[in-house]
């Protein structure tokens, strides 16, 4: 029968043993040492200089002095001596001055931490993940970096996303206070899609882009089409609106029908373009002038054309074309003029369009 016990080494009292006290507190003091086994180092190769009692340290490799022989073993002061605790595969030790646990596999002191997690369920990282949630991370930055090619890598970073079908949704949600704020990606088709929403429930989309195509759509881009339906009459020598009072196309409702104009819905830049087409009603030299106008008073600086010729009804034309910074609630009309004879300008022919650049 040993005299030890089998995994900590601790002394036995035997039979009849005389001062068992003696036994028994060596084994008491190896328990102190090993039991929740907590070191302050593992990177000396000789004992500190003023040591106390209770201090452990792990010894490194290439130990010297009173350590000498003691490699990867505990050095535990106890007492006024050093003692050394042979360590058996599986035992684990704090570092205290790394904060690192490591685990002796029979040859060496190995780091706890897994070098694979696989066919995890859920992971929480600095929060509880749950069902709906399997990764959760509540954080304040996070970085991706591509695995350099002097480190085995290609030094690039690819990301993928897969979705089971086109039907299905596939993205990015952008939230404020957890209320989707916009969305980028794959939702209900293979068109990819960037939306934003005024209160997580309405979704505006901003640009679509077609794969069987490459084109690009902005569905929310303010512009439109408009034409008058009836023929204007302008007298000689009067500024006068034109009644463009029906939209072929009207995004945003930006053109305001009622009152034959455009209003800006947002600051931006914008271009207009309108066509005039002279209709007789005295003369064929009626000298037909046209222009755009903003707020009913300013005239758009490039925006004004005359054509002073011979007029041929119905056939000749002025085409107005020009840019405009506007801010919210401007609004831009077209305005005709006769300089000799009085005059029309055609119903349908007659047109105005614009669309917001940026």
């Amino acid at each position: 029968m040993s005299d030890t016990t089998t995994h900590l080494g601790l002394p036995y009292l035997m039979a009849a043993q005389a001062q068992k006290h003696v036994t028994h507190n060596e084994a008491l003091r190896l328990l102190d040492g090993l039991v929740q086994l907590s070191v302050l180092d593992r990177n000396r190769t000789s004992p500190p200089a003023s040591p106390s009692d209770g201090d452990r340290h792990l010894v490194a490799a290439g130990a010297t002095g009173l350590w000498a022989g003691w490699d990867l073993n505990v050095a535990f002061r106890v007492d006024g001596a050093w003692l050394r605790l042979v360590p058996r595969p599986g035992w684990r030790v704090w570092v205290a001055d790394e904060g690192v646990l490591l685990v002796y596999d029979g040859s060496t002191w190995a780091g706890t931490t897994p070098s694979a997690l696989q066919e995890l369920t859920r992971i929480g990282l600095g929060a509880t993940a749950d069902a709906s949630n399997p990764f959760l991370a509540q954080i304040n930055a996070a970085l991706w970096t591509a695995l350099a090619t002097g480190a085995g890598g290609s030094g690039s970073l690819i990301q993928s996303l897969n979705k089971q079908a086109s039907s299905h949704d596939l993205g990015f949600l952008f939230q404020t206070g957890f209320s989707t704020r916009a969305l980028m990606g794959l939702f209900g088709s293979d068109n990819l899609r960037l939306a934003v929403s005024p209160d997580g429930s309405t979704f505006l989309d901003a640009l679509v882009a077609d794969p069987a195509t490459g084109i690009l759509d902005q569905p929310r881009l303010p512009r439109f089409k408009a034409f008058t339906n009836y023929d204007n009459y302008v007298d000689v020598d009067t500024w006068t609106k034109i009644g463009i009072n029906v939209t072929d196309a009207n995004d945003q409702a930006a053109f305001d029908a009622a009152n034959n104009r455009f209003v800006a819905p947002v600051d931006g830049t914008y271009l207009f373009g309108a066509t005039l087409m002279f209709k007789i009603n005295a003369s064929t030299a009626a000298r037909m002038t046209g222009r755009l106008v903003v707020n009913g008073s300013t005239v758009l600086r490039g925006s004004q054309g005359e054509n002073s010729g011979t007029h041929r009804s119905e056939a000749t034309a002025i085409w107005l074309q020009t840019m405009a910074v506007l801010a919210a609630g401007d609004t831009v009309e077209l305005q005709g003029h006769f300089r000799a004879h009085d005059g029309y300008f055609a119903a349908d022919h007659t047109s105005f369009w614009g669309v917001k650049l940026g």
